[in-house]
């Protein structure tokens, strides 16, 4: 059921809509008494979910019981960004999601399901993994987030939120690595792909009793690159997440006529600390950029690779290499083979050398940079060379005639060259 939709691309929803929109929802469900809420963690603070998160329990009050962010594989959050992301919550409603221990597994799409989904690329099952809080007595489970383009799935939220943003370990992997073996490039920015057919798949057959609404925004950025809300959707059933991706489509895919030969993506330092995160930078514009051309990455909170220790060490082992050498090295070496979801992000943190690769690092060092399979830039220096408070939004022509494309958040949007999107946006 559709509870409540809408969309305003010609200017945005304020807090006000937003409360409303809220109110709205509550007033037709069955007076929820123990709710729970899954927002996203601080890697999606332009989401808008944060302020939802806040109203919701503003509207609610104690009957909020508990506050789990979809953290998947990230960082908890610290206390700062708690506070900046939810604003007046009580910390202590707030949970930290662990998906390496405790997990409960509620079945299992079979081999021969994810064979049809890989045209037989893979034949292992996948577990239906979720953190065992969203199994105890719940009126409501209010799952919040943004529809954006994603590099896995294709475009992120709806189901998602529950089986990674919730997950485990064998389950993340699994599906990373479907996404990977299937293409990226096929994947980003359609609404319907092998992996969102997976989760989809997965939720419906395993947690049809769980009682969750989803609420979806979709953010567009101002002419001054602002996030700015220009959709939401709250509903229990797809129909809220296919609106929701179609306006993402049309607000935050970037379709260009020609490919930049130069593309400079400034990373936030407060967003961005790990490549895991700041390689948004690398699928969100590498449909765009030119045969031969660079990116050049400025990314002054970037100070490690992994989202933790072993992960970061796997990454720092193996680097981004390409496709042929990932598949090879999981087929000889048993660390990287059971972590699947490395393995995907070292594919989809390469340009399988049609285009180099520069990143600025605020704390990485140059041999750190370049043992991962990427070039090193200063940050002092190339930051001097491409100053972000002068560079605008899309086409720029500097004082020594070079055309940059520049992009102040890789995490908002998709960019691409018109004939890379084959048959269209789906």
């Amino acid at each position: 059921m559709l509870y409540y939709a809408r969309e305003n691309i010609d200017g945005y929803l304020t807090p006000g809509e937003m409360k409303e929109a809220l109110k709205s929802l509550f007033s037709q469900l069955d007076d929820p008494q123990r709710v729970l809420i899954i927002p996203p963690d601080f890697t999606r603070f332009h989401s808008g979910a944060g302020l939802l998160t806040e109203m919701a329990w503003t509207l609610l009050g104690d009957r909020v019981k508990a506050v789990l962010p979809a953290l998947g594989t990230h960082f908890p959050m610290s206390d700062s960004e708690r506070h900046k992301m939810f604003g007046r919550l009580p910390k202590d409603l707030v949970v930290d999601h662990r998906w390496r221990e405790g997990l409960a597994e509620l079945g299992r799409i079979r081999g021969d399901e994810m064979a049809e989904l890989s045209d037989g690329r893979l034949d292992y099952d996948w577990p239906v993994q979720i953190n065992p809080l969203l199994r105890e007595d719940w009126d409501l489970i209010l799952s919040i987030g943004q529809v954006v383009p994603h590099e896995v799935v294709g475009m992120a939220n709806f189901t998602k939120n529950i089986v990674v943003g919730t997950g485990g370990k064998e389950g993340i992997d699994k599906s990373h690595f479907l996404g990977a073996v299937c293409n990226m490039e096929k994947i980003m920015g359609r609404a319907d792909t092998p992996v969102r057919e997976l989760f989809n798949r997965g939720v419906k057959r395993f947690c049809r009793d769980l009682p969750l609404v989803y609420v979806q925004t979709v953010v567009q950025t101002d002419d001054d690159g602002k996030p700015r809300m220009c959709g939401l959707f709250i509903g229990d059933d797809k129909e809220c997440y296919s609106r929701a991706a179609s306006l993402a489509q049309r607000v935050n895919i970037n379709l260009l006529d020609r490919a930049p030969k130069k593309v400079v993506v400034s990373l936030d330092p407060a967003e961005f600390r790990s490549t895991w995160l700041g390689n948004k930078s690398i699928y969100r514009t590498r449909m765009a950029i030119a045969d031969g051309g660079e990116l050049i990455v400025l990314a002054p909170g970037i100070r490690c690779f992994g989202e933790n220790e072993d992960m970061d060490g796997v990454i720092r082992k193996y680097g981004y290499r390409g496709t042929d050498a990932v598949l090879k090295a999981v087929e000889e070496n048993s660390d990287l083979a059971e972590n699947l979801s490395v393995a995907a992000h070292l594919i989809h943190g390469s340009s399988e050398g049609r285009f180099s690769i520069r990143y600025c690092p605020g704390e990485l060092t140059r041999e750190e940079i370049e043992g991962a399979g990427f070039l090193y830039g200063d940050l002092a220096e190339y930051s001097k060379r491409y100053d972000v408070s002068v560079l605008k939004e899309g086409w720029n022509t500097n004082d020594q005639g070079e055309e940059i494309y520049y992009i102040s958040n890789p995490a908002l949007g998709l960019w691409a060259l018109k004939e890379k999107f084959e048959g269209g946006i789906v």
